[in-house]
Parts: structure tokens; sequence; C-alpha cells
């Protein structure tokens, strides 16, 4: 019989959401030991299937590993979507769209040769390894800087929006002033070249060679590292305002993590804890 969405986890689906979901008992935390390792694996097989040489003595091999590293990574997809109450609010996480598009390219290389080249997006599932060692002051770390960014991102878009203007400003101007004599065939070349100026790169490709247009490009230097400094005290100054403590448990219903240690209920979908 199909479980409910509201059904509680019961027999072998809670046994198998302590073991694929949580980190406190030893079967779980060698359970997400076991898949970094085979992420790992898969990863450096994609790699090495990539290297001509290699390619041509032991191609067979390392496809039929990924092959095997593939089907494993699906029937642990489809054992994710039993093992919770909800399966579309796992699904539709962070951690489940990563977890779907993880498997995906390999599957997807049957219509597409090359695509496999793609499972390199696994290396996202190894961010698994903050919540499997309980290193909960890095977890708490990536909550708080995520709630900063956000509270931030008024003031970050007033500051892109000024930082565009002056790119267009200057960039016009250099144009006007050099010309295509010294490089600046238009305006969009000036735009190039005020990006890279300002953001400090200096590629070199092209400059400035009157000297009204060098000290332009000094100033603009010049303020290129105080915008540098803007965001970051921007962002800064949002995170001294949040500090919080999370855990590493899980929510049995969608499968979301990093909850704050005295929360009741799923920050995501409501589910009781």
């Amino acid at each position: 019989m199909r479980p409910t969405d509201d059904a509680p986890l019961t027999g072998w689906r809670r046994t198998g959401h302590e073991i694929i979901f949580e980190s406190d008992t030893s079967l779980g935390k060698a359970f997400d030991v076991g898949l970094i390792l085979a992420i790992l694996v898969s990863i450096a097989v994609v790699m090495l299937e990539s290297v001509r040489d290699i390619r041509e003595h032991h191609g067979p091999l390392l496809r039929s590993a990924e092959w095997v590293l593939t089907v494993v990574f699906t029937l642990e997809y489809i054992l994710r979507l039993l093992c919770v109450q909800r399966p579309r609010g796992y699904a539709t996480s962070a951690f489940g769209i990563i977890d779907l598009l993880a498997i995906l390219p390999s599957f997807a290389s049957l219509l597409f040769p090359g695509a496999q080249a793609l499972v390199v997006i696994r290396t996202f599932r190894i961010l698994r390894v903050f919540r499997v060692l309980k290193l909960a002051h890095y977890v708490n770390e990536s909550e708080v800087l995520v709630r900063a960014l956000v509270a931030s991102r008024r003031k970050i878009a007033v500051f892109v929006c000024a930082v565009f203007t002056l790119v267009i400003v200057f960039g016009s101007l250099m144009y006007v002033i050099e010309g295509p004599t010294h490089g600046f065939t238009s305006i969009p070349r000036g735009l190039y070249w005020a990006v890279v100026t300002m953001t400090t790169v200096g590629y070199g490709d092209i400059s400035p060679k009157t000297n009204l247009g060098q000290a332009i490009s000094a100033l603009m230097m010049v303020v290129g590292y105080g915008i540098i400094a803007v965001p970051t005290g921007i962002v800064s100054a949002q995170l001294t305002r949040e500090s919080n403590d999370v855990s590493g448990q899980a929510c049995p219903s969608c499968g979301a993590g990093t909850h704050y240690l005295d929360a009741l209920f799923c920050r995501l979908c409501g589910a009781r804890l």
C-alpha cells in the first residue's frame, strides 16, 4: 500500500530515514561517509576518462565503473524519496534537486554523447560532509551567511547599480578621450576596459596612451580598491546581527536539515521534529 504524506514513519521507512538522513548514529555516519567516498570516486572516474591516453587504454572499465556508481546513486535517490513522509518536499529541496541532477547526466549521455562530463555536479553533494562530521559550527556559519546575504540584498543591489553607472560613465569617457587610435574602438570596448581596470585585474590588452586617459585610469584603480571593500562591509555589518545555533537534525517529513537547537517544527514544511 502506498504511504500517505501525513503517515508517520514506521518499520523499515523509519530505520531507513535514520540511516540515510540522520548522522547521529554510527550507521548513519557510515552511510554518509560511504556516499561521499563514492562521489569522490565517481568524479575521479569522469576526470580520468577525459584524458585521451587513459580513455584509450581503460575506457570500457571507466565507463562500466561510472554506470555502476550511477545505479547506486539512483537507488539511493529512490530510497530517500521512500524514507520521508513528504517525498515532494525532499525532491524540491536544495539537496533533493542536487541529488537528482547528480544522476541525470549519465542517462542523458545515452542521447547526447559527452553529457556524462556534467556528473561533476556531484561535487556539491560533498557538502554533506559538514553534517556527517558534526561540524555544526560550519553549518551554522553557512546559514548565517545566507541570511546575511538575503538581508543585505537591497543595499548590494544599490551598490551594484552605482558600479554599473561608474563603468558606463568612465568607459564612454575613455572612448571619447582615447578613441580608436589607442584601441578604444567602441563604447562597449571602453566598458570592458573600465570593468577590467575597476576590478584591478589589469589584463593590459588595452590601455590609455594620453596623459588625461592615464590619469583617469589611475583614479579608477584607486576607486576599484574602495569598491572591493564596500560589499564586504555591508555583509559584515549584517553578519554581526545574525548569530543562532543550529543542529544537524533532519526533518522526518522533507529531509531538510540545519534547524535551530530549540526548534520544534521544520523550517520548510512545518512538520514536527
